[in-house]
């Protein structure tokens, strides 16, 4: 810990504010993670797509006191402390970099164009059992990573594993000066940011910064560009050099043979002219160069070989890049999401290689961004590499690769993008196949691995947290920066997921939530929710829970206010307990009279333990232009009967009314607080809505059986569903045990295949429906849509006589939930 006084030293800081000289435990660049407030330092960085200046005002309310700035944020924050500094990543950065210094323990550094991430935590799991370490947590490899990374050592820590990456030029000294690295690891040079610079030899200068200080520096001497700026630097001279070689047998380690078999690779190392054998359960070469670089570092570090060769053994994968899974349609599916340059392609086609279930390989392969080679001349390269390597089929996603598609196979196959792709390509396609997906993170592969992977579950539905989000925030945008806003995750999140939604929702800043009964609220606290949230219909057993928990019940009538009482007289709190109290303003369902007010506000403040949160009442038709008289009446009513309780405590109450409907149409009526319902999962209530939201919920499921029935065949219960001619059905496993309602049945609704309309026939049964396939290209295995974006969920609800919140609501827990997002 520091003390406030010597960071401002540190940092070249200038004091403003409250001058409590206060003891800082942690650093926080994301004020949406903030957690011990009054030990936090926040450093208020700026981007050109963020400001961190405009959260001070909120992390003041979650307790943060003390913050790094250039300049002081308007406001009233009597109690913070400002540190004023020029530019408050430099701030940050200085600030890492004396704190390194404090320890004198060994710390390996890598960098890299590749590997970087796996080699560090391969080292981890091989010296865990001998040092109390710290590293970088995932990929904290930037100019802001590398910070907080650091930031992390303490006395115990024996050692450190740090990894830096750049982008561009000048950026490794400031990162040399945070690691100080005393080994140095550099894993290779490749094409990734290539764009920034001139070529491979400055690009691997730069790297070379990190290692400039340190004792020793591991490196593979078969990389061109690294071994001649090592030699240019004269290195040497200052730096003990560790190179490893498959090439050269005067390498102070020289890889004489490496053997594959099955599982397993054995590595034959000469190790300063005694020979040492490796085994190693990878087989792919990008797997081999790491655990090389892995195995030179413990040796440096007098890891005795016996020991290390035991420990190779039990490394295990790192899901980070390279991933192997199963697929649908008995296909091997081959994950690689982060890189995209021309050098980790050649790799990734390798360990595709390396799996020998099938003949077939098919590349689905992402523009390469960011290579600054010439178009033509960097597809070429790829044309040439993927013939070398013996892929099959094509598929090309991205302008780029599409206009240079004449220097692929015949066989390929082109798409503008992902949705373009999904859309258009049949899945069913892909059999016995083994598919490496390399793309790029913006090409959002992700969803091409979740359409790929085989599924424990045929029956899903899918949560798209990108959207949920997007939609949060277009309802955001629609009020005042002071506006609360309050969602609904009842009835298990709209069917979405109440723990999963909660915590995503959590994360970016909604002010409150509102569960139906208090044991959704239970399990949300318990699942670690700590937003405040609202009860709307507490049961009369709930009360003591309610309390427990921290939940804040809604009063709608004498009865249930008595309850409360009675509670809190029982449980002998202290502390008053938030409630809201919920107005009747003609829609007549829950909730106090004008009339009764008098009597309701005389209870409450002979009460002390009872605290007026809120007040706030429901409109009936804020989606329906033909009764805005009605609505107008209810906000008429509503502020009436609200400012009764506002003038009758002397503390702040809020006032809200405005729905999801009411959020877009009736938007001068947002008072303190507005509450997001069925608008956050992506379904309009309202035409100005329709073009705006995305969809966030999709059912999905598949094709079990695929028959042939004659005409005049009965198909199904009851006979109901009948074959008029021959006829091809599916079968598919999801039915009204799963939330599908009977009355889709026998014609009168739609599932899709291949974008293709298929009619339900017969009776829905209690887990499965039939599907009329007939003139349909549709093969077992096949992806069923129910509903998803470009098939509306409220299709279904017309068919069913019903609205979307129904169908939401009624998926059974039986029905696997998958969550995604970038």
């Amino acid at each position: 810990m520091y003390a406030l006084s010597e960071i401002v030293e540190v940092i070249d800081g200038q004091w403003a504010g409250c001058l409590d000289d206060r003891m800082i435990q942690d650093l926080l660049i994301d004020s949406r993670q903030v957690m011990a407030g009054r030990q936090t330092l926040f450093f208020a960085l700026v981007s050109h797509r963020n400001d961190g200046h405009k959260y001070i005002g909120d992390l003041y309310q979650k307790g943060v006191r003390a913050f790094v700035v250039n300049h002081v944020p308007e406001g009233d924050f009597p109690e913070a402390g400002f540190v004023l500094v020029q530019d408050t990543l430099k701030a940050l950065q200085q600030l890492a970099a004396h704190h390194r210094s404090r320890f004198h323990v060994p710390v390996i550094g890598l960098t890299g164009s590749n590997g970087k991430t796996i080699v560090k935590e391969w080292l981890a799991q091989l010296l865990s059992p001998d040092f109390h370490l710290v590293r970088s947590p995932k990929s904290y490899n930037s100019q802001v990573g590398v910070p907080l990374s650091v930031w992390q050592m303490n006395e115990t820590h024996q050692l450190g594993i740090f990894e830096a990456g750049i982008s561009k030029p000048n950026e490794m000294g400031a990162l040399q000066k945070i690691i100080q690295p005393t080994l140095g690891v550099f894993t290779n040079i490749g094409q990734a940011h290539e764009e920034n610079f001139i070529s491979y030899m400055q690009k691997a200068g730069e790297k070379l910064n990190l290692f400039t200080q340190a004792e020793a520096l591991v490196y593979c001497m078969d990389y061109y560009d690294i071994q001649q700026v090592i030699l240019r630097a004269d290195l040497g001279k200052k730096v003990r050099l560790l190179p490893w070689s498959r090439k050269f047998k005067e390498a102070p380690v020289y890889v004489a043979d490496v053997q594959k078999q099955g599982k397993f690779a054995t590595l034959s190392l000469v190790v300063r002219n005694e020979p040492m054998t490796f085994v190693i359960p990878f087989v792919d070469d990008a797997s081999v160069e790491n655990a090389i670089h892995c195995i030179v570092v413990c040796l440096e570090m007098k890891m005795d070989p016996q020991v290390l060769a035991q420990r190779l053994l039990g490394m295990s994968s790192i899901a980070m890049r390279l991933e192997i899974k199963a697929g649908i349609n008995n296909c091997t599916i081959v994950n690689d999401y982060y890189n995209s340059d021309v050098n980790s392609l050649s790799i990734a086609l390798d360990v595709m290689n390396q799996q020998q279930q099938h003949k077939e390989k098919v590349l689905i392969l992402s523009d390469i961004l960011e290579s600054g080679r010439d178009e033509r001349e960097l597809y070429g390269a790829i044309a040439e590499l993927i013939h070398e390597k013996g892929v099959g089929m094509l598929v090309g996603i991205g302008p780029a690769i599409s206009r240079q598609a004449r220097q692929f196979p015949q066989n390929s196959r082109f798409f503008d993008d992902v949705n373009d792709f999904m859309q258009r390509f049949p899945f069913s396609q892909f059999r016995n196949q083994t598919i490496l997906l390399k793309g790029a993170r913006a090409f959002e592969f992700e969803q091409i691995g979740m359409e790929l992977q085989e599924k424990a579950h045929e029956t899903v539905l899918e949560i798209n947290f990108n959207h949920l989000v997007n939609n949060f925030n277009h309802y955001r945008s629609l009020i005042k920066p002071e506006t609360k806003i309050m969602v609904m995750v009842k009835a298990f999140g709209y069917g979405s997921g109440n723990y999963e939604v909660s915590n995503i929702l959590q994360f970016h800043r909604a002010d409150y939530l509102t569960v139906a009964f208090a044991d959704e609220g239970v399990e949300l606290r318990r699942a670690g929710i700590t937003l405040p949230i609202m009860v709307m219909s507490p049961e009369i057993n709930s009360y003591d829970n309610i309390i427990k928990y921290h939940l804040e019940p809604e009063v709608f009538s004498f009865r249930n206010l008595e309850l409360i009482e009675r509670a809190l007289e029982v449980t002998g709190v202290t502390l008053p307990l938030n409630v809201h109290v919920k107005l009747d303003t003609g829609m007549h369902r829950l909730g106090f009279s004008l009339k009764e007010l008098p009597e309701l506000i005389r209870r409450i403040q002979a009460n002390p333990l009872i605290h007026v949160r809120s007040v706030f009442s429901h409109l009936a038709t804020a989606d329906n232009p033909d009764e805005d008289d009605f609505t107008m009446s209810q906000i008429k009513v509503f502020e009436q009967g609200s400012q009764m309780i506002v003038d009758a405590f002397p503390y702040k109450v809020l006032r809200h009314i405005l729905n999801t409907a009411g959020i877009t149409r009736f938007t001068q009526y947002q008072f303190d607080m507005v509450r997001l319902g069925i608008g956050l999962y992506g379904v309009p209530t309202c035409k100005q809505d329709e073009d705006v939201l995305e969809t966030v919920v999709s059912l999905k499921t598949t094709i079990n059986q695929i028959k042939e029935v004659p005409a005049g065949d009965s198909i199904g219960y009851n006979r109901h569903g009948r074959a008029l001619h021959d006829m091809r059905i599916g079968i598919v496993p999801i039915g009204y045990a799963d939330g599908l309602s009977r009355l889709l049945g026998n014609g009168n609704a739609k599932f899709y295949i291949n974008n293709q309309p298929v009619p339900i026939i017969g009776d829905i049964c209690m887990d499965m429906c039939m599907l009329d396939l007939t003139g349909v290209e549709a093969q077992e295995g096949d992806t069923v849509v129910v509903f998803d974006a470009e098939h509306p969920i409220g299709d279904i609800a017309k068919a069913c006589q019903t609205i979307p919140y129904e169908v939401m609501t009624r998926i059974s827990q039986r029905v696997k939930r998958v969550y995604y997002q970038e």
